[in-house]
């Protein structure tokens, strides 16, 4: 599923909050709907079914701190769960790695490139966050 395509099916109320501004917010929600699919797959193999379970954690993990830090506002509250989103995203991306027997290389491609975008812009927001936040 393509992310333009996939953003169409999102009800509009989702796409009309402020949080969904957030550039990157979006792509880990993609990220979660992709995986319910590769769930699948993996939970045809007995060793797919463990790494299921992390991973849908893992991931699941990345757009919800992302939301509790947005409630929370701007500067530090926002910068560390924007660290632990990150942390989450790195660990998914490593889960993905794992299951490299069980899913495509086109699958695995795709993946760790939308991880790899969503993982920088976090480095990246919790760093902006953590100085302004020291400005104040």
């Amino acid at each position: 599923m393509k992310y333009e395509d996939w953003q169409k099916s999102v009800p509009d109320d989702l796409k009309q909050d402020a949080l969904w501004q957030f550039n990157i917010y979006p792509k880990t929600v993609f990220l979660y709907d992709l995986l319910w699919e590769d769930c699948e797959r993996l939970m045809k193999d007995v060793r797919g079914k463990a790494i299921s379970a992390q991973i849908i954690r893992s991931a699941g993990s990345i757009s919800a701190n992302i939301e509790e830090g947005f409630g929370r506002g701007f500067g530090a509250d926002f910068a560390y769960f924007l660290r632990v989103a990150l942390g989450s995203a790195r660990e998914t991306r490593g889960w993905y790695y794992r299951a490299r027997r069980l899913l495509s290389a086109e699958v695995l491609q795709h993946r760790f490139q939308l991880l790899d975008e969503i993982i920088a812009v976090l480095v990246k927001a919790s760093a902006y966050q953590k100085r302004t936040s020291k400005k104040k």
